[in-house]
């Protein structure tokens, strides 16, 4: 098991290599570096909102699971 730190810190890098990547490929795609910027960083934000709409949905799915005795 993790700890909490490092599971938080293994997230927040996570996290910021998909901000970097998005900004590069923003980047290819605009050729701006601010416009690039903001895309990478709105497309952050919503999909950490969307991954706990999508975890909280998946927590209310019995299906797979095992059950404990």
């Amino acid at each position: 098991m993790e700890e909490k730190r490092r599971l938080v810190l293994k997230s927040v890098t996570w996290q910021l290599s998909g901000v970097i990547s998005m900004t590069l490929i923003g980047c290819i795609f605009t050729s701006s570096v601010s416009i690039s910027s903001g895309i990478a960083i709105v497309s952050s934000v919503t999909g950490f909102f969307f991954y706990i709409l999508h975890e909280f949905v998946w927590s209310k799915i019995f299906w797979g699971r095992r059950k404990i005795s």
